[in-house]
Formats: structure tokens, C-alpha cells, sequence
């Protein structure tokens, strides 16, 4: 996270966009991978099944990834079009590679790869294909194949897959297609051929296979199934003994329990690669069969599938509704202040300053969405408030408000107006404070969510370059529109007392919510820290006050002291900045608290409910994210929802995206979503349905069908 905290200091929307634009469109991914669908029979039998095969080849030096991509990228995926009946099983996955990025480890596959798919033929299949298919009674077997294929940069890539297969009483192998089914099978993983467990050593974790025998085993490595399970570029360091073979592991953020780490183990024996599968594999999403055309992912109740102009216009909307957010209150307080002191100035400045806070909210919204854009190309599996997952930001943050707040409360003189927080600045410089204040509206708005933001970021990010800039600058444009809407027409600031000593009163009146900001900054890096990163962000704090009463002392004092007040000042805001270059490092190992009756959401434990038929509510939310909690307080802990959870028998997940979660990024963006808050029920093994983003205790109650419950209480 460190390295997004850097390329956003260094790179704003039009560089790094252009970067990644020029890459994506100077090599397409067709002409990078070539796909195909193989059957491993001449046809079809009904009642039977047969095995499929989703080949795809790579040119050199580029890459596709396994079902767990490692450090970034995603996993190929088959959107399947199948006759009615037909029924596809799980993938089976090759034995993937570890494959180095600069500091990241991916788990993929280059050259070429063959994913085994089981496909059920249902006993009607014969009298489907005389009447539906094509003459001489063949069955069209298709899909959209979706992945992510690498080098030194990411592009995404789709084939649409098709195979006309003849039914037939019995079905003799596809002689053309032996060898490659073979060299497939021969690349999966084996059942392990004795015991083996996982016992933890200190902060590490230690993978045990006891067979005899295996002297001459010169290198392994372990690819975990769950994402996030170990830390995917740490050493694994074998050791070989009479009893087995050793590999000591390094726990991910997830803090893997031993009992449950499961995944492949590889190695080199004799010359020879070997792989086995240790432990369970998750439990594949239940399948039915699919509808013979492609259908859209399911949309949010209320919402219909979106364009240019329809996301613009949800974005405009989401972007209002962000002035309302709490999140933004605060530097929206200050800019009160400021219309106070310029409702006597000339309505051309006043102007002025309204376009120069639009020109700060759309410069700093198009910076982060090109930044987003062009490390989502690369892989980076993020979303909306992306940068609020660092530490380093968090406390970046927490250490301008708090110097803000002393500005406000009159611990340190700043300049003659507090318009912002460049507003500092001299009078001929002012415009530069209400730009800047614009780019920290834009920074401290990211944690919240608005009603129809969700679907309109989630669909930007989903399209051209082009098209998601034109939806985040809609997204800012609604943002910046009230204060503009009120420069604009400064008619209105007539309405507001003229500016006198009762300014002083409401300046430091303003400070407490700006404090509270800072609070609710300091209770988001707790969670993302352990204590010691916890104790190096307030000190971090106490050095910025101090900074602050030196560099106030420096005005009072002669030259000498004004020298080394003002040299005090510098060592104790580097001081500052040296604790946070730690806190990137230092991450907490607990999520957010469980409260009884929740448990932590991973990808494995909701498939199997769903598999169970069980109903299912899964909440993803973030420390960070103030409309989460928001609901978590307002209506999901209430006593009513809570009771209906119990007598419906509704298993709550509960997914924390306050650090990095490549599982939690892949379910949001499955849902059409970039960030959360994204809220889904699933009862039994139907698909999803997405709630609203602002929840009410109605709503909760009508998705798991336990309204009657509600009256009870």
C-alpha cells in the first residue's frame, strides 16, 4: 500500500492514465493469449459426462493466473452458455508457478494451460439436440472466457468460446486431443501419499509431510487456496529429514490458524516436479444450468443497467448527497467561515474562489481515478477509498486536520484567513487556499458513500478509460456544486452577517469538528496497527502540536529565537513524518471486533452455505468507512434485526476491507461495486440480492423474509 501511497504523491490523473492507456492499447489481449474450448470425447452421451477443456496459450513472457493469483490480478473465469439441462462442476487447476513482480509474488501460469471443466449431459440431451440444434443433432456448447493476462503490464482480455458436439449413445475419445488432455492431467495436483499438518513456530508457520524418503527433494514452495493466508513473496524454507519433508511459511494478513491452511504443495524431487493437495478445497459456488444466452449480472433493487449518461447522473446525484455526509462536514465548516469573511468582498473574487474549490475537487477526483484506473489495469485488486487502506494516509491525514484544528483554536497563526487549509497563504495566494481545500474535501469524502454512488463508480470502473473519468468528474462536479451554486449567485452572501469580532468565536467553535475528525482518523489507524503503530501515530500527533507552538513562538521571539524556535518546529514535524513511514509496516493482526453471532466472511465459508441452502447475510465494510458504520449501529445491531437473524436461522458474514482483502475486492466487484459499503443476501442457493446502500430496518427484515418477526417484538 505504500507504493499506491507514492504514485498518488507522484502522479496525477493525466501521466499516469495516459501510461496506462498507451499500454493497454498498443498490444491487444487477443493477439497475447489464444483460447480455445476442447472436448476430451467426439460427443456427447446422454446421462454421461465429459470432460472440457478451456486451453489458452500465452506468448513469452506473459502470464494468466491460478485460482489463487497471489499479490494481485484474477483468476480466468468461464460465463457459461449452456443448453437446459446441462450443468458444468468445479474447475480443476493445474499446478501454477511463482512468478516475481518487482516485490510482488503471483501464482499463475505461463507458455500454455489447460483447465479440466466436468460437464454434465442431461438424459433429454438427445431430444433437445433434434429439436433445438443444429441439423444432424449437435449441441452448442458456449460461454464468454474472461482473465487477466500480464507481463510488465496487465491487460484484461475476453474470448467467446463455442464447440458443436454431436449426441451419440457413446463416444469414443477426440484422438486430436489425447495428448493435450494428458499433459493436463498430468498437471494437477496428486492426493498426498501420508500424513501432513501445519504447526506454528513463533510468528511463522510450519507445513509438515511425513514421507519417508525424500532426500533428494531440492526445492518447494506452497500456494495456499485461501487469499490472503500467507504472505505470498516471504522466503518458504524447506528442510528434509528421515520423516519428510518441512516448509516454515510466513503468515499473510489474514493470520492463518494452522488447522486451517490447505492448498497445493509442489516440489522438485530427483529432477522431477511433484505437487500435492493438502487439506480441503474451498466448495465451488453452486451451479445450475445455464440459459442458452448471456445474461447481465444482476442489477441493485431500483437500479437498471446503466450508460454513460445514466452513471453520470447517479454520480452528480451521489456526489450532492456526499455535502451531507459527515465525512465532509468539517472542511465544509471551514469553508462557511471563509464565505463569512468574503461576503463584503467583490462578487468577482468571490467568483473566483468558487471556481478555484471546483478546480481543486475535480483536479484531486480525476487524480485518484486515473491512479485507480491505471493500477486496476495493473492488477491491483482495489476500489473506491483505496488510499484510506494505508496507514500512512490515515495518519497523513489525521496530522493536517489536527494542525488545522490548532490553526482554528488560535494555537498557531497560519496567515490572516482560515478559508481552507492553503488559505493560509497571503491574500495575492488566496485562490491556492480554496484550491487546496477542495483537493481535502475530495480526500476526506472518499471514506463515505452516498446513495447512488455504488453502482455508478462500480460501473466506471468497468469501462474505457475515458468513460470513467467522464463519471468521476460528474462524481466531483456534484461534490463542488452547492458551494459553486452559492459563489456563483453571491447575491446570497448578503444573507449572512457581516464579519466582525464574533468571527473569532466561530472559529474556534469549528475547530471541535475538525477534532473530531481527527478522533475518528486515530480509531480507523487502531484498527489497521498494532499498539506500537498506535503509539508511533499519536506521538506523531503530539510532535505536530508541538511543531505548531514553536512555530507560533518564532513570531514572538528575537532573531535568535526566532531561528531556533522555527528549527524546532522542522525537527518535530520530521519527527512526525518519520513515525509514519512505520506505521506501513506495522499492521494489526485483528480485523474489525465480531460481535456475537457474526463471522468473518471468506469466499470458502460462503459457498458452503450456499451449498447448504442456508440463508446468508454478508456484510462488507471498513473501519474507515463512515456510512458502514453508520448502519452497522443504526440497524444492523438493533435488537429487532438481530432477533430475526436468530429465528430465520441467518448466518451473518462479516467481510473488513479496512486493509487490503483480495477476496472482499473480487466479491464487490462481481457486484458491480469499487468500495463499500455492499450488502448481499442469499437464500439458499439463489443468487444474490444486493440491498441499498443506506439501510433501514425494513429493508434488512423484507431481504430475509423475517418482517413477521419485526412485529413480534
Amino acid at each position: 500500500m505504500l507504493r499506491l501511497v507514492l504514485a498518488l504523491l507522484l502522479t496525477l490523473s493525466a501521466p499516469g492514465l495516459a501510461a496506462a492507456q498507451g499500454a493497454m492499447t498498443a498490444v491487444k489481449a487477443k493477439d497475447l493469449v489464444r483460447a480455445s474450448l476442447v472436448a476430451e470425447r467426439e460427443a456427447l452421451v446422454p446421462g454421461g459426462t465429459v470432460t472440457l477443456g478451456l486451453h489458452m496459450a500465452m506468448k513469452p513472457g506473459w502470464h494468466v493466473y491460478w485460482r489463487n493469483p497471489g499479490d494481485s490480478g484474477l483468476p480466468p473465469e468461464m460465463a457459461w452458455r449452456l443448453p437446459e439441462g446441462f450443468a458444468v462442476g468445479a474447475v480443476q487447476w493445474p499446478v501454477p508457478e511463482r512468478i516475481p513482480v518487482q516485490t510482488l509474488m503471483n501464482f499463475g501460469y505461463e507458455g500454455a494451460v489447460t483447465l479440466l471443466v466436468p460437464l454434465t449431459v442431461p438424459e433429454s440431451a438427445k431430444e433437445n439436440a433434434k429439436e433445438n440444434a443444429k441439423a444432424g443433432g449437435t449441441v452448442r456448447l458456449a460461454g464468454t472466457l474472461s482473465y487477466l493476462v500480464c507481463e510488465e503490464i496487465c491487460i484484461p482480455g475476453s474470448a467467446e468460446l463455442s464447440l458443436d458436439l454431436p449426441v451419440a449413445s457413446s463416444a469414443e475419445p477426440a484422438s486430436g486431443q489425447a495428448a493435450l488432455f494428458a499433459r493436463a492431467r498430468a498437471a494437477l495436483p496428486e492426493a498426498a501419499p501420508g500424513p501432513h499438518r501445519t504447526t506454528r513456530a513463533g510468528d511463522r508457520l510450519v507445513l509438515h509431510l511425513d514421507r519417508p524418503g525424500l532426500a533428494g527433494v531440492s526445492s518447494a514452495a506452497f500456494f495456499p487456496y485461501a487469499e490472503g493466508a500467507l504472505d505470498n513473496a516471504a522466503s518458504q524454507d524447506l528442510a528434509v529429514d528421515e520423516a519428510g519433508l518441512r516448509l516454515t511459511l510466513t503468515p499473510g494478513d489474514a493470520k492463518a490458524a494452522p488447522e486451517a491452511l490447505a492448498g497445493v504443495l509442489a516440489f522438485t524431487e530427483d529432477g522431477t516436479r511433484r505437487a500435492y493437495a493438502l487439506g480441503p478445497e474451498p466448495a465451488p459456488p453452486p451451479t445450475a444450468s445455464a440459459p442458452a444466452a448471456p445474461e447481465a449480472p444482476p442489477a441493485p433493487a431500483g437500479e437498471e443497467t446503466l450508460t454513460l449518461w445514466s452513471a453520470a447522473g447517479l454520480a452528480l446525484l451521489g456526489g450532492l448527497l456526499l455535502n451531507l455526509m459527515p465525512c465532509v462536514f468539517p472542511v465544509l465548516s471551514i469553508k462557511v467561515l471563509s464565505l463569512v469573511r468574503q461576503a463584503g468582498e467583490s462578487a468577482t473574487r468571490v467568483r473566483l474562489h468558487g471556481l478555484a474549490y471546483t478546480a481543486g475537487v475535480l483536479a484531486s477526483f480525476l487524480g485518484l481515478a486515473g491512479l485507480l484506473i491505471a493500477l486496476k489495469a495493473g492488477g491491483a485488486g482495489i476500489g473506491w477509498g483505496f488510499q484510506l487502506q494505508s496507514p500512512v494516509v490515515v495518519a497523513l491525514l489525521a496530522y493536517g486536520l489536527f494542525a488545522m484544528g490548532l490553526s482554528l483554536s488560535g494555537v498557531v497563526h497560519l496567515g490572516g484567513g482560515i478559508a481552507g487549509l492553503g488559505d493560509g497563504l497571503t491574500r495575492r495566494a488566496g485562490y491556492q487556499g480554496s484550491f487546496f481545500t477542495g483537493v481535502l474535501a475530495t480526500l476526506v469524502a472518499t471514506p463515505c458513500t452516498a446513495p447512488f454512488m455504488g453502482a455508478a463508480v462500480g460501473f466506471a470502473l468497468t469501462q474505457s478509460p475515458l468513460t470513467a473519468l467522464t463519471v468521476f468528474a460528474s462524481l466531483g462536479l456534484g461534490l463542488a456544486l452547492p458551494f459553486l451554486m452559492l459563489t456563483l449567485f453571491p447575491q446570497a452572501l448578503r444573507l449572512l452577517p457581516r464579519p466582525g469580532a464574533w468571527m473569532d468565536v466561530l472559529k474556534g467553535a469549528l475547530a471541535f469538528p475538525v477534532y473530531a475528525t481527527v478522533a475518528w482518523l486515530v480509531w480507523v489507524l487502531a484498527q489497521q496497527v498494532g499498539p506500537d503503530g498506535l503509539l508511533a501515530g499519536l506521538t506523531g500527533l503530539v510532535l505536530v502540536a508541538l511543531a505548531a507552538w514553536a512555530w507560533e513562538r518564532a513570531r514572538h521571539a528575537g532573531r535568535l529565537g526566532t531561528g531556533l524556535s522555527r528549527a524546532a518546529a522542522l525537527v518535530a514535524l520530521a519527527a512526525s513524518l518519520g513515525l509514519v513511514a512505520i506505521l506501513d509496516g506495522d499492521r494489526a493482526t485483528a480485523r474489525t471486533a465480531l460481535a456475537q453471532g457474526e463471522e468473518a466472511f471468506t469466499q470458502a465459508r460462503l459457498d458452503a452455505l450456499r451449498a447448504e441452502g442456508r440463508t446468508v447475510f454478508v456484510d462488507m465494510t471498513a473501519a474507515w468507512c463512515i456510512t458502514c458504520q453508520v448502519n452497522e449501529r443504526t440497524v444492523l445491531a438493533r435488537a429487532g434485526v438481530q432477533a430475526a437473524f436468530r429465528a430465520g436461522q441467518v448466518v451473518y458474514l462479516k467481510g473488513d476491507w479496512t486493509n487490503q482483502n483480495p477476496e472482499i475486492t473480487r466479491l464487490l466487484e462481481r457486484h458491480g461495486r469499487s468500495g463499500v459499503p455492499l450488502y448481499l443476501v442469499y437464500r439458499g442457493q439463489g443468487e444474490a440480492q444486493v440491498l441499498p446502500q443506506i439501510l433501514t430496518e425494513g429493508i434488512v427484515l423484507a431481504a430475509i423474509g423475517q418482517t413477521d418477526v419485526a412485529a413480534a417484538q
